[in-house]
């Protein structure tokens, strides 16, 4: 019974190194080798070495040709893909200057100005 009691301790960290460290690295490989089989001409991707480029063609998940610039493609590996790039573009917004407030912080508070 005391055997069990000294392990106790290093199991007990065993399994707190499982879930805070493991397990989540275990997910992020999945999902990085699931972007990976997904990967599709026009997708715009960054590699491991901080190249963005668009896809212009998959061969057999073998190698991806990946235009940088304008007629300039280069071959790479699909482990080499660090991530998709997305861009969020923002909105813009018109603002009707009729509708706009118009005065200081204290003209709410004083009336409107003349």
């Amino acid at each position: 019974m005391e055997g069990i009691g000294a392990f106790l301790p290093l199991i007990l960290i065993f399994g707190v190194f499982y879930i805070l460290l493991i397990r989540p690295q275990q997910k992020k490989v999945k999902l990085h080798k699931e972007m990976l089989n997904n990967l599709k001409k026009g997708d715009k991707i960054i590699t491991s070495g901080g190249i963005i480029g668009k896809i212009s063609k998959v061969s057999d998940n073998r190698e991806l040709n990946v235009e940088i610039s304008n007629e300039v493609e280069i071959k790479i590996a699909p482990g080499m893909v660090a991530d998709l790039y997305i861009t969020q573009e923002k909105p813009k917004i018109k603002i009707d200057p009729s509708t706009e407030k118009k005065g200081g912080i204290f003209s709410g508070l004083f009336g409107k100005k003349k």
